[in-house]
């Protein structure tokens, strides 16, 4: 295939998959047909398959971009600032990089928030790899933390974990981008996540 045709191609399999994350967004899982993604791409629904095999492919294909996403930003973040930054200084830039990129690519991580209960119980599993992946830079990073002394004994790594992702996650419900400042937003998610509501 030509570069020229390869391009062509690349465009129109992001564009297929950029129309179905914002449907699987809209609408859950079950709601969304092949032809209702043709639709919304405006192709045909028989041109789909020249890129997809199915509709499963391409949900597969959304949830993991949705993640991916995600742990680009956050492992950039960890890796510049490791050698550089306080253990706090990291943790927050870290928690600003998750919720950047969640927000920005939007309908990507909403999909994967959304509908990742509803697929079937084979796509979950498919997918489940680049989750673990990304619960993996999570982990390495509080051992960084750990390492440094910063992280107290009695705090459970892998419980403060799915606290955080969960709770960053959740923003997706309520959280308007264009409205609020995500700067403002991670500073006030870090006081909290970090240091706590209670006084000592």
């Amino acid at each position: 295939m030509s570069e020229e045709k390869l391009s062509i191609a690349q465009k129109t399999r992001s564009r297929i998959l950029d129309q179905a994350a914002r449907l699987f967004r809209e609408k859950g899982y079950a709601a969304v047909s092949l032809r209702g993604i043709a639709d919304a791409a405006d192709m045909k629904a028989g041109s789909v398959y020249y890129h997809f095999n199915s509709k499963d492919d391409i949900v597969l294909e959304v949830l993991d971009q949705g993640i991916k996403k995600v742990h680009l930003a956050v492992e950039e973040a960890f890796q510049t600032g490791k050698e550089l930054k306080t253990p706090e200084e990291l943790m927050k830039s870290c928690i600003k990089a998750h919720l950047e990129a969640l927000l920005s690519h939007s309908d990507y991580t909403s999909a994967n928030v959304r509908i990742y209960g509803q697929v079937p119980d084979e796509i979950q599993n498919q997918a489940l790899k680049v989750r673990r992946d990304y619960e993996g830079l999570w982990d390495q990073l509080l051992k960084q933390v750990a390492v440094n002394n910063a992280l107290r004994p009695e705090v459970n790594p892998k419980l403060f974990r799915l606290a955080l992702i969960g709770s960053l996650n959740a923003t997706l419900e309520w959280f308007d981008p264009e409205q609020g400042d995500i700067d403002n937003l991670a500073e006030g998610y870090s006081q909290i996540l970090l240091n706590g509501i209670m006084r000592n």
